[in-house]
């Protein structure tokens, strides 16, 4: 099996819209894949059925063997321990330093402060923001606050790291920037890596698989691809 694999994948929200359908998607450990499509193609849906944010209508989502689909709510934060996410909107906790707002989710486990300090520290050394560690949010650049985000979702080394239009508020400097974070972390911690963007120079210039929903359906999946768009005949 593979690490990651949807199967006949259905997604229909309350209000009739129509987001996937029968969607079939493999994705082995350590890839690095972009998901790409025009707002409203179902490529958010995709990546938020993967650490159960929502979930289908129809057919079976597998992360790690676990099939997420039929997870109890109970349970949700098991899979979640083994997810990174990061957001367009950063998510940061404006209160608290950079160092606490890496450490919140590891205290949330209960893991002792010599243990979350250690992890925290190689955490901020691999996005590069060891001497920030005392800022808090409001202190730092765009940039800065997305690789505290890259930080958050790493901290706990997981096997899957999600990241939905990470460099969707950033000026194309900082995003390359970014996605040199991003391609280090999965070269180094071996993490699978999905991110859904719309960027077409992140995503060519990076030659990397690329995965191309138009309508719910993926019309197209490329190794080391390029943007496509996708146009109805």
């Amino acid at each position: 099996m593979a690490f990651i694999e949807l199967k006949n994948v259905y997604k229909v929200y309350n209000n009739g819209v129509s987001a996937l359908a029968d969607v079939n998607l493999e994705i082995e450990k350590n890839e690095f894949v972009f998901i790409i499509g025009e707002s409203g193609s179902g490529k958010s849906t995709l990546i938020k059925l993967l650490y159960r944010e929502e979930k289908p209508n129809k057919g079976t989502v597998f992360v790690g063997g676990i099939n997420v689909s039929k997870l109890r709510n109970g349970n949700v934060y098991k899979l979640r321990r083994k997810v990174g996410v990061v957001f367009q909107d950063f998510k940061l906790l404006p209160k608290l330093t950079v160092y606490e707002n890496i450490a919140y989710p590891l205290e949330s486990y209960g893991m002792d402060s010599k243990e979350i300090r250690e992890k925290v520290l190689d955490a901020v050394k691999r996005v590069g923001l060891k001497n920030k560690l005392r800022s808090y949010p409001n202190q730092l650049s765009g940039g800065e606050q997305q690789r505290v985000c890259i930080a958050r979702a790493i901290v706990n080394k997981p096997k899957l790291i999600i990241c939905d239009e990470p460099t969707g508020d950033l000026d194309p400097k900082m995003s390359r920037e970014i996605m040199d974070v991003l391609e280090k972390i999965n070269e180094e911690m071996g993490s699978t890596i999905i991110m859904a963007t719309h960027d077409r120079e992140i995503v060519d210039r990076m030659k990397k698989r690329v995965v191309t929903i138009h309508g719910g359906v993926v019309v197209s999946d490329k190794e080391k691809g390029s943007y496509i768009e996708h146009e109805d005949n």
